[in-house]
């Protein structure tokens, strides 16, 4: 790798928030940012810049909510068959699923838990993942009530264990912990609610023990009670978080704590049942009053990472983050605003500071997507280049997406 080089761009989005730089040169030295100026064409180091005037660069990306082993399609055979199999066809999912989050920039993951722990698995034991660049967290299996929703993704405390003495004596090696709140959203009921699974004070003793241990805590929660159980324990990001209410909201702005709001879910789901059936108009309610509660969370300065909880129906990895970077738009966050939700924000949110904006000092990682910036974010379906302390990776990730 050359110690110096000089990247020109027509356009920088630095995953802060702020406004779009325009006509900028990045100059790079061994792998880090070293300055960030206007770009300067008739100078002398205008010969060895790299141009990129025509395209616009940006942090790589980060999906904050996704389920590796599953994959978006709507077929009830292949869910089936999905669920059932075993290691060694998911792995092969999983990879698949990988190459296409790498294809659309997301260098990093937060996975919300499979029943098997095949995520983790895969993580801990596959060769082709080294040779991708791309953060994996793993929440394992995470943890239900007995008899409620959840047993897709993880598991319930034995029948003589309280849910603070299974999670002690849980030897998976994971990065967070993932904890099941609430149910699903109704598609028959719009805004129906769901009790909590766990009380404010069962889950105040989890985030004791994964603040131990030096973990987050990641609750799945819909619907205000079990929201506001959540916060009341001190959990660290809200997953889903529907129809959970103003009051919720300003708590969670007040504390620091993230959401990640998914909700290209309910978009997904309505493109893949019988245009005006019940379920297609419920989704499309549950979308708009989702919209609604983005833009109330924006205006009160609450932590949005970008998730768009992957595999479920009609949400395919990688490309449903160019989806759910939309609809944020469409809650009223500007584009800048938007990257930073899935760039910075979720970043932060993963412990990742390898990447997330781009600034001096910082390693030299990032995208280049074609065009400027109104062409984003459906440039991300087609990256120019994506730079990895300050070499590009793109020509090596070829093999693999």
């Amino acid at each position: 790798m050359e110690d110096t080089k000089f990247i020109d761009a027509g356009w920088l989005i630095d995953g802060t928030g702020g406004p779009v730089r325009k006509n900028i040169r990045l100059h790079i030295e061994k792998g880090r940012i070293v300055s960030i100026n206007d770009s300067c064409a008739g100078d002398s180091a205008a010969a060895k810049a790299t141009d990129f005037g025509s395209s616009t660069i940006l942090p790589c990306l980060v999906d904050s909510h996704v389920h590796l082993w599953m994959s978006g399609t709507d077929d009830p055979v292949a869910r089936e068959k999905q669920l059932s199999a075993g290691f060694d066809e998911i792995k092969v999912i999983i990879s698949e699923h990988v190459k296409r989050h790498l294809s659309h920039g997301i260098l990093a993951v937060r996975d919300g838990g499979d029943k098997d722990a095949y995520v983790m698995r895969y993580r801990n034991e596959c060769i082709d993942i080294k040779k991708m660049p791309i953060d994996i967290r793993v929440a394992g299996r995470g943890w239900h009530r007995a008899g409620r929703y959840g047993g897709l993704i993880g598991r319930a405390p034995e029948e003589d264990q309280s849910l603070t003495e299974a999670i002690q004596y849980d030897h998976e090696v994971k990065d967070h912990i993932k904890i099941v709140n609430s149910g699903l959203n109704s598609l028959k009921e719009f805004g129906k609610e769901t009790l909590p699974q766990f009380s404010a004070e069962e889950l105040s003793d989890v985030v004791k023990i994964a603040k131990k241990c030096g973990r987050r805590v990641m609750v799945h929660a819909n619907g205000k009670k079990p929201v506001a159980a959540a916060l009341a324990a001190g959990c660290h990001s809200i997953e889903h978080g529907f129809f959970m209410g103003s009051e919720n909201l300003k708590i969670m702005a007040e504390k620091g704590v993230v959401w990640v709001p998914t909700a290209f879910t309910m978009k997904g789901y309505a493109e893949h049942v019988e245009n005006g059936s019940v379920e297609h108009d419920v989704s499309i309610m549950n979308l708009d009053h989702q919209l609604g509660q983005i833009s109330k969370a924006r205006e009160l300065g609450v932590t949005i990472a970008l998730g768009t909880d992957a595999g479920s129906i009609g949400v395919d990895h990688g490309y449903a983050v160019i989806e759910e970077l939309k609809l944020l738009i469409a809650a009223g966050y500007s584009l800048p605003e938007a990257i930073r939700c899935a760039t910075c924000n979720g970043a932060r949110l993963l412990g990742i500071g390898a990447f997330g904006v781009i600034s001096e000092g910082m390693a030299a990682t990032f995208l280049v997507a074609k065009g400027d910036p109104s062409k984003l974010p459906d440039a991300l379906s087609a990256i120019e280049a994506i730079y990895i302390n300050g070499m590009c990776a793109s020509d090596g990730l070829k093999s693999v997406y």
